[in-house]
């Protein structure tokens, strides 16, 4: 079983930044900054102070801070979300920038000010948009404090999971997102240590972000030998979570019931009925040095590396189709009922009734005469649709006349099923694992000069990027919400092989990861111009270029030999 690490109890409850006035704050701190406990169950709820251990804490009293105190002359201090432990986090306000800020305030002579600092630093060097982003690390005034993102129409995990389990899309999409930001944090020597449900966020869009990466672990004086294990089974448990509303362990955590004591880990779908098979296996594969017994003949996940290949090897979960229910006075058919061709039931204690009789044919002078008529009508009828029959193929046979604007509207037809050009207002590089291409070099795709051009690193192996680097892109903003069924993309080397797709982003840095948009069409060429065209058009804004496989390409004055490639243009066309 992986070695736990021990961190200071946050008396806060569930969240890093769960509302406290500062009277209870005072009060928490007095009560229980003394305790600590194993942070992998529940380290962040107060009912587990009982089981605690004393240990020696940082003798250093939180900052003397109140609303309204100002720190750079910038950042306005607003409301205390947390306070323990010699720091406290604020809710504050950038006044230069005029945005909501979060803060992390603790004296410069804290033992661990240097690695916070140090934390925020590496972590803001990190630009992964999957991150609450570190704004600013500063030491000033016999202070220290950590300035981050504040996203106020983001949901907490904790929060969604108290009104429910995920669904299995939703859980399936929270899985691969975190693993795979966790992924990229890792190759960058980052760890998190402190994934919590209140780490992560759920963006309005339905993006995943994670908040406090390496910075929370610091604040509490978490460290781990085996820091990516570690975040692995974090995720695992938040996965288990997810599909049970159940804590995996057998303590009470996050607003969560444990598991019953001395039964040990079961399986999710053993817990909760309706949990989807693949997403229980992987979250028991993630925790099986938490004791999780393997289903199946797969490999525990150790990496959240490997959790991410783990989840890319799965089925796609797609979301499940929208419901529709009928209004009031909507009368079902009985096509709809599923009775089409059979006679309807009768009411319950009454016979079936007999089919009744037709009538009698019509006899004798009446039923003549009204045969007569109803001969004469018909005969009519025929006689005069096919005299506008006539003349509408007599107008149709006449020469159209140039004068004539609703003639020429056949051409225009002709045109638009060919497809208009639709013109780029902005570009940005797209680099989910942190590690861009050329950003600066992005505008020159659709600057219409083909000897300008945006270019790749050059890479060992090849064509195709993964399993090292998943792909590379660029999102073009066409200005407006635009129908995109096309895209011709001007090459600067050719050979086996570039392989693109193009997707709907929901803006010019997108959070979500690729698997996650909507593929509008994809291409593959051993040329140096690649077409890539729609079966359907989609309404979009923004048109993500992702490029998959690149060609063995000789040296020139940027790189030597390597598989890599450059966009000398992009056209786009709707």
């Amino acid at each position: 079983m992986a070695e736990r690490s021990t961190a200071a109890v946050d008396v806060a409850a569930d969240s890093d930044e769960a509302s406290l006035t500062a009277d209870e704050a005072d009060q928490a701190t007095a009560d229980g900054a003394a305790q600590s406990q194993d942070t992998t169950a529940g380290d962040d709820d107060p009912q587990q102070s009982d089981e605690a251990v004393t240990t020696d804490q940082p003798d250093v009293a939180p900052p003397e801070l109140h609303s309204g105190h100002k720190l750079a002359k910038r950042y306005r201090l607003e409301e205390c979300v947390t306070r323990l432990d010699g720091f406290s986090s604020w809710r504050a306000v950038d006044e230069k920038l005029r945005r909501a800020v979060g803060v992390h305030v603790l004296p410069a002579e804290h033992p661990r000010a240097r690695s916070v600092l140090a934390a925020a630093r590496s972590s803001a060097l990190l630009g992964d948009p999957r991150f609450v982003q570190v704004l600013d690390a500063v030491e000033e005034d016999d202070l220290v404090y950590v300035v981050h993102e504040w996203l106020p129409d983001a949901v907490e995990l904790s929060a969604l999971l108290a009104a429910g389990p995920l669904d299995a899309h939703d859980a399936y999409q929270f899985v691969g997102q975190i693993s795979q930001a966790m992924a990229a944090a890792h190759r960058e020597g980052l760890a998190h240590l402190r994934l919590t449900p209140s780490a992560v966020l759920r963006t309005s869009s339905g993006q995943y972000r994670i908040r406090g990466l390496a910075v929370n672990a610091a604040l509490r004086g978490i460290s781990s030998d085996t820091p990516q294990l570690t975040d692995t089974e974090a995720i695992g448990a938040l996965l288990y979570a997810s599909l049970t509303q159940r804590w995996p362990y057998d303590e009470d955590a996050y607003g969560m019931t444990g598991l019953p004591k001395g039964i040990g880990l079961v399986a999710p779908d053993q817990v909760r009925a309706g949990v989807h098979r693949g997403l229980s296996e992987l979250s028991m594969r993630a925790l099986v040095h938490e004791g999780a017994t393997a289903s199946r003949l797969d490999q525990p996940c150790t990496t959240p590396e490997e959790l991410a290949k783990a989840v890319g090897e799965m089925p796609r979960i797609r979301p499940p189709e929208p419901s529709f229910t009928a209004p009031p006075d909507y009368q079902r058919t009985t096509y709809q009922q599923g009775v089409y061709g059979r006679p309807s039931a009768a009411p319950a204690g009454r016979p079936h009734a007999m089919p009744a009789e037709p009538p009698p044919p019509l006899n004798g002078r009446t039923g003549k005469a009204l045969k007569w008529a109803v001969s004469a009508l018909l005969i009519a009828a025929l006689g005069l649709g096919s005299w506008q029959l006539a003349d509408v193929l007599m107008e149709r046979e006449e020469p159209a006349d140039p004068g004539n604007s609703d003639t020429q509207s056949g051409n225009d037809g002709d045109k638009q099923s060919q497809g208009k050009p639709l013109s780029v207002k902005d570009a940005q590089e797209y680099a989910p694992d942190g590690s861009p291409q050329n950003a600066a070099s992005v505008s020159q795709t659709y600057d219409s000069d083909s000897s300008t051009y945006w270019r790749t690193k050059s890479y060992r192996d090849g064509p195709t990027l993964a399993p090292y680097k998943q792909g590379v892109g660029i999102v073009f903003d066409l200005g407006s919400k635009r129908d995109v069924s096309a895209a011709s993309i001007a090459l600067r080397y050719g050979g086996d092989r570039t392989k693109a797709s193009l997707y709907a982003a929901d803006s010019l840095s997108p959070s979500a990861s690729v698997s996650s948009m909507d593929r509008i069409g994809a291409g593959q060429t051993s040329s140096k111009k690649l077409t890539v065209k729609a079966k359907d058009s989609t309404a979009t804004r923004y048109v993500l270029l992702w490029i998959t496989d690149v060609p063995m390409s000789p040296q020139d004055q940027f790189s030597g030999s390597g598989y890599k490639q450059a966009i000398t243009d992009v056209k786009f066309s709707g």
